[in-house]
């Protein structure tokens, strides 16, 4: 039972051969307990298809780093009425190896995925501020928990393999602020065209209003 009782159900239709690519597939999907109750989507079964994909028949390269690789979930979000794009997240300790090859994996994860832009992002746990009426000595929260670090370390997983090289932000008169976030110029063939994305994702995990840019350059 455990993850298979919890898969979408498959149409009477669909042939048999091609359910059981999905449960395959589906053993990409990696969870802890903390995790296990989560019902598993059909997205989270169209990014593990991806990557069982990948693994079975893409580039020689890709097929060795992906058998140690796995994901924990994976969410469909709305850029526009036109563009869709797919975040898949995957346990921290993992992130530095899917980072080795984000560089390939990507492109042939959004071929897979019908063209829609895909962003690898870790999961992570933000803890609560230490109350000042709690009594109990606890150990002191790590910064990496903050929800500050928090979402610095997801808006770089969003832009990754491109760099924040800068930031402004600016407060207007009633009280709201825009951060503006710039990267890498060296990057713009390659992540213009998603700029919009990463703005619509950025708000939807964190909440924040953020545009994404490239530095102008004086002549």
């Amino acid at each position: 039972r455990g993850w298979a009782s919890n898969l979408l159900p498959f149409p009477p239709d669909r042939p048999k051969a091609c359910i059981g690519t999905m449960l395959t597939a589906a053993k990409k999907i990696a969870r802890p307990k903390t995790l296990a109750k989560m019902p598993i989507t059909k997205t989270d079964l169209l990014a593990a298809q991806a990557m069982f994909d990948l693994e079975v028949s893409g580039a020689p390269e890709l097929q060795a780093e992906l058998k140690t690789l796995f994901i924990l979930s994976a969410r469909q979000i709305e850029v526009d009425t036109q563009r869709k794009a797919v975040v898949i997240f995957v346990p921290a300790r993992l992130l530095r190896q899917y980072q080795r090859v984000e560089g390939r994996l990507i492109p042939e994860l959004e071929k897979k995925l019908g063209g829609k832009h895909v962003m690898i992002v870790a999961r992570r746990r933000i803890l609560a501020k230490p109350s000042k009426t709690n009594r109990v000595r606890r150990e002191p929260r790590p910064y990496s928990r903050t929800l500050t670090a928090v979402h610095e370390a997801i808006l770089n997983d969003i832009v990754s393999p491109s760099d924040v090289v800068g930031r402004r932000t600016r407060y207007r008169v009633d009280g709201t602020r825009m951060t503006t976030v710039y990267l890498d110029p060296k990057d713009t063939f390659h992540v213009k065209d998603k700029l919009k994305t990463f703005a619509a994702v950025y708000q939807k995990l964190t909440g924040s209003h953020t545009v994404f840019e490239f530095p102008s350059v004086e002549k």
